[in-house]
């Protein structure tokens, strides 16, 4: 039954003027109610938000994580109302899955660059004074580079001593308030890069890339001296890669989107059709990367207290990386509905593309973080 439109006889919209048919304006859409209204109104206003938000939140997530392409079918079909839309749904979920990674990143503590921070002094707890630890240091690498030379010490070995020496060094400094002596071992040629001067390009874009360069320089010398300096300059460098890396994702879904529509050319969808699927997809990684996430540190948490809980943590991380790779096989055949074998075929060739394209972005979020 056609419901009838009540006219709101005299009462005309406060932003543009036209007759009120109803509680919103025909012309421009604002509301006749106003914003000035008391305290608990505007509290009551904000439940119901939240509350909306949160049931379509709980209409999402269960059928991205276990219905493969059936949220891109319900968005293709006008079903939208009840789901959060695409874009804000893999926007939090990335934030979130990015957030997880740092913290798992954070604990595992599994990137070093020259030594790793000392668990102690060593011999240097003796020495009293900076320059006392200093003159040590230097006694103590005199004494290395003679034993290289007249017992043949190989490098690698000379090096992992000297880095030992330097770290209990810069320990006993940092205990004394001191700053940490850097690091001298084949640094320069490590980090003397040369200037870059790329004739097409203004000066200006020069000068910024000699500046990023010189602060990857700068960057490199504190993660490679070793002790707490290191550690600190590699917490600073894995924050700002994962700071980089959801704007670098935001690179990718148009690349991926596009990718999917060289694939399906004939299918003779619009492109935005298949950002739809392609954010959609990014979406479920992101979630399925949370999860591994939160069950991986669950798992450093409670194996030591429960071993028997190891194998079990294990198969839910592994299961949940063979269900991330035949959902989007199967997302791939009930969006496109096509058969077995070319789904096979267009699958692993936007597979393999996008795995390129996915490690050249890393690769690129790494740099950028190392410049920052």
């Amino acid at each position: 039954m056609k419901k009838e439109i009540v006219s709101f006889e005299g009462v005309h919209c406060a932003n543009c003027s036209a007759p009120m048919q109803g509680e919103f304006c025909h012309e421009c859409g604002q509301s006749i109610h106003t914003v000035l209204r008391p305290m608990h109104h505007m509290v009551e206003d904000t439940l119901d938000m939240v509350l909306h938000v949160d049931g379509r939140v709980i209409h999402t997530l269960p059928p991205l994580f276990l219905r493969p392409g059936f949220l891109t079918l319900e968005y293709f079909s006008g079903r939208r109302q009840r789901y959060v839309a695409p874009f804000r749904l893999m926007f939090v979920l990335s934030l979130l899955a990015f957030f997880m990674c740092h913290l798992v990143v954070a604990n595992m503590d599994i990137i070093h660059f020259g030594a790793k921070s000392s668990e102690g002094t060593g011999q240097y707890a003796a020495d009293a004074t900076p320059d006392a630890v200093r003159t040590h240091y230097a006694q103590a690498s005199d004494e290395l580079l003679k034993a290289k030379n007249q017992q043949g010490t190989g490098k690698k070995t000379y090096n992992k001593l000297v880095e030992i020496e330097r770290d209990h060094a810069n320990h006993r400094l940092g205990e004394l308030g001191a700053p940490p002596m850097p690091a001298t071992m084949d640094l320069d040629d490590m980090t003397n890069l040369p200037t870059v001067q790329v004739a097409w390009l203004p000066e200006t874009i020069n000068h910024s890339l000699n500046r990023s360069v010189a602060r990857a320089r700068s960057n490199i010398r504190a993660m490679m001296s070793g002790g707490e300096q290191g550690a600190e300059a590699t917490e600073r460098m894995v924050a700002s890669v994962f700071h980089v890396l959801p704007q670098t994702m935001f690179v990718l879904m148009p690349l991926f989107a596009l990718l999917l529509k060289i694939t399906y050319i004939f299918k003779r969808r619009l492109y935005m059709e298949h950002l739809i699927v392609a954010l959609h997809s990014h979406a479920f990684l992101f979630l399925s990367l949370m999860l591994g996430m939160i069950v991986y540190m669950l798992r450093g948490w409670l194996v030591p207290h429960a071993a028997w809980l190891n194998a079990p943590l294990w198969t839910v991380i592994w299961a949940l990386w063979a269900w991330s790779l035949l959902y989007l096989l199967l997302m791939q055949k009930r969006v496109y509905r096509q058969g077995w074998f070319m789904t096979w075929v267009k699958y692993l060739f936007v597979g393999w593309c996008y795995t390129f394209l996915a490690c050249f972005a890393l690769a690129f979020a790494a740099v950028l973080g190392m410049t920052n």
